[in-house]
């Protein structure tokens, strides 16, 4: 008697988390009229198929828009955003893109926040929502970008 081999059932994989770039989150807050349609549509796609989540540098970046940061709290709810530190991995990443940044010709006044950004995407797997895809592209590129 030969045994039939026998299937086990995988479990899927959790759906990915979307690291959400601040431009999409002011596109939203500030009604841009070019990209707010699209921001909106887009974040609410990645919420559809996983976490949102946001770090410190991005809830920076977003605040500056606000003079209380219960009002940001409100804007950006902990209940819709997953707040991530960045991890110290995606210190050293972020540190490494800059510098092939940097010998490519790029300006040191270039904001080193993106390269956290993508280095917490790039370090965790997750995707990452933005409309500043070239510089992820090309310093990320293993990051699955959801842009224009």
């Amino acid at each position: 008697m030969t045994s039939e081999p026998r299937l086990r059932a995988v479990p899927p994989a959790p759906p990915p988390g979307t690291v959400v770039d601040s431009s999409v989150i002011l596109d939203i807050l500030t009604q841009d009229h070019t990209w707010a349609p699209w921001s909106e549509d887009a974040l609410a796609q990645a919420r559809d198929t996983g976490t949102l989540v946001i770090n410190p540098i991005i809830y920076a970046e977003i605040s500056t828009s606000f003079d209380r940061i219960e009002d940001l709290d409100d804007a950006i709810p902990a209940t819709e955003f997953d707040r991530e530190p960045v991890p110290y991995q995606a210190g050293f990443l972020a540190a490494r893109a800059f510098l092939a940044y940097r010998k490519r010709g790029g300006e040191r006044r270039s904001p080193l926040p993106d390269f956290y950004i993508g280095a917490h995407a790039a370090i965790r797997s997750y995707q990452l929502l933005t409309r500043d895809a070239a510089r992820y592209r090309t310093y990320f590129p293993t990051v699955t970008l959801i842009c224009p």
